[in-house]
């Protein structure tokens, strides 16, 4: 008759146990000095080795050649406590006899001496369920039992257990059995059973075990059960846990901000018969994996679902910060919450999914805080962009050597030209400044268009190298700058770096504010920044302004339309140099 592998593979003295060092050594030295307590209590999660060291610690008690505190597991007494043929080692479910009738019979009945071995072991499991009055009825025989008589109480649930029981008993809490121990014993009970079970396989199994090695134990023997070989898509595709899968899709969408595929895939898993509150319980799981794996890469790995490998988990983990996803949990944790009292739950399933794409449609601080992460990312890769720019901008050109002049060159040219006259025929300088010109100041004459009565206009200066490039799309953002530089002193820390991403443009009397995306336009894009970037730019300009607002890069503009808007500025940013 075949056997489960959890009962076939139960271990039968202190020394199989798995994960459970610090009990086992003390109740091995106990045995072994003969210093064993006449009452216990042990403690723990399910499936941890509660019941099993308890019929270990019975057979050590009463073997006849015990070996350094274990059991022989040889001798008649090990033999027929192990088969359950003694009648004086008794294994009792409290949740089955629970009241106050059964144990004062298992009282009454505890005072005779055992009849094939030295002690009479009860072993009472799930005792947290016995009433009070069973409670009651134990205490006397619990705090003054014959010296023939031991118990041996487990409970998975401690603090309902009072404390007069407590009190009267050698507490050993049993903890979680580790993923890397769980893994390493169903490799090796794979081995011995020739079941070919991989390394990714029995990780998955250790992790879908949740720290219970009887659980994962019987996972393996289930999917045994299906032939093959046993690696993480088979478990995943026996255990039916092939979903995962595309929760895991989910999150990328996610991730990657993607609305539209996210909404897609979660219509997908609802027709399926998906249920949209399993669909968020899932998604926040996956998320707190996450979260764990960035925060504790290495402790942590025991604090995992279990339900994602780890490849998975490393793909999802490379574009998540930290900040992102303590916003996705805490977005998930309400809205799984208020699902319960929803009138349409797939509604509010797919505004939770909008809200974890875009966080701009949620106002709270977590929130703006990853926006904000978001624009400095993209801030600290322009300022890396412009730094390279400038640097192949600085350097210096050849300059084929200019044609002969038609006409004598002015005496009093000044030796520092700006660099679109450092080449071909410029229009001639004054020999003296005007009135108002203070040191150290450059007052450049603009070619102006041919009158009706006039003569031909002077020919344009022709440039032979482009002028230096501050800002995306070729525009000298040196005007712009004093602008942005003038308008942050009114407006509160929050604005300050929207307005540093974005690029300025002025067209006749109309300034164009170029963003970067439609997240930093949203932010500018608001009567309270539009009327101070009209004020300064109408007080630069000395006209009236028109301000409009754009998503893109500026277009390209030509050396002397740059020259005019940095002249039509002048009068307010005079000091500001011309690279």
């Amino acid at each position: 008759m075949y056997q489960a592998l959890y009962r076939k593979w139960r271990p039968k003295t202190f020394s199989d146990v798995i994960g459970q060092s610090h009990i086992t050594e003390t109740l091995q030295k106990q045995v072994a000095e003969g210093r064993t307590s006449h009452a216990y209590l042990f403690t723990g999660t399910r499936g941890t080795g509660k019941t099993t060291c308890a019929k270990i610690l019975a057979k050590a008690v009463n073997c006849e050649a015990p070996v350094n505190g274990d059991p022989c597991c040889r001798c008649p007494a090990c033999l027929g406590i192990e088969n359950g043929g003694f009648l004086d080692v008794l294994e009792l479910d409290a949740a089955s006899n629970n009241g106050v009738d059964q144990v004062r019979a298992l009282r009454d009945e505890a005072i005779y001496s055992p009849a094939n071995v030295r002690k009479r072991v009860y072993i009472v499991d799930e005792v947290h369920m016995l009433s009070t009055p069973a409670f009651n009825a134990l205490l006397k025989i619990l705090e003054e039992p014959p010296e023939h008589l031991m118990f041996i109480l487990a409970t998975t649930e401690l603090h309902k257990v009072p404390a007069t029981i407590l009190s009267r008993c050698q507490r050993f809490s049993f903890k979680r059995i580790t993923p890397v121990d769980i893994a390493r014993r169903l490799s090796y009970v794979a081995q011995q059973e020739q079941i070919d079970l991989t390394l990714d396989g029995a990780e998955i199994l250790s992790r879908l075990s949740d720290g219970a090695l009887r659980d994962g134990l019987s996972l393996l023997d289930q999917c045994a059960a299906a032939g093959g070989t046993i690696d993480s898509a088979a478990v995943l595709e026996v255990l039916g846990l092939a979903g995962n899968l595309q929760t895991a899709q989910l999150m990328e969408h996610v991730l990657e901000r993607d609305a539209k595929g996210a909404l897609l895939l979660l219509n997908t898993l609802y027709a399926g018969g998906k249920d949209v509150g399993a669909v968020l319980g899932e998604l926040s799981t996956l998320t707190r994996d996450l979260l764990l794996r960035r925060t504790a890469p290495e402790g942590g790995a025991a604090l995992l679902s279990g339900g994602y490998d780890t490849a998975t988990l490393d793909r999802l983990g490379r574009d998540a910060g930290g900040n992102r996803l303590i916003y996705l949990a805490s977005t998930l944790q309400k809205a799984t919450a208020d699902l319960y009292d929803s009138a349409n739950r797939r509604t509010d399933a797919e505004l939770c999914l909008l809200r974890l794409c875009d966080e701009s449609l949620c106002g709270d601080l977590t929130a703006l805080e990853a926006r904000v992460q978001r624009l400095e990312e993209n801030a600290g890769r322009s300022q890396v962009i412009r730094a390279a720019v400038a640097e192949s901008v600085a350097k210096p050109a050849p300059v084929s050597p200019p044609p002969k002049a038609p006409t004598k060159a002015p005496t009093n040219v000044p030796a520092d030209l700006p660099p679109w006259e450092s080449a071909g025929e410029a229009p001639p300088l004054p020999e003296e400044p005007p009135a108002g010109d203070s040191a150290g100041e450059r007052v450049f004459d603009i070619p102006e268009e041919p009158e009706e009565k006039g003569g031909a206009a002077p020919a344009a200066p022709a440039a032979s190298q482009p002028p230096a490039t501050g800002e995306s799309g070729g525009t000298d953002g040196n005007w712009w700058r004093a602008l942005a530089e003038g308008c942050k002193g009114r407006l509160p820390p929050m604005y300050r770096a929207f307005l540093d991403m974005c690029t300025g443009m002025l067209e006749g009397d109309q300034l164009t504010v170029y963003a970067p995306d439609d997240i930093t336009r949203g932010r500018l894009d608001n009567d309270r920044v539009k009327d101070i970037l009209r004020e300064e730019a109408e007080r630069a300009a000395g006209i009236s302004i028109r301000l409009l607002f754009h998503v893109g890069d500026p277009p390209q503009a030509s050396p002397q339309e740059n020259l005019k808007n940095l002249l039509k500025f002048g009068s307010r940013f005079d000091n500001v140099e011309i690279k």
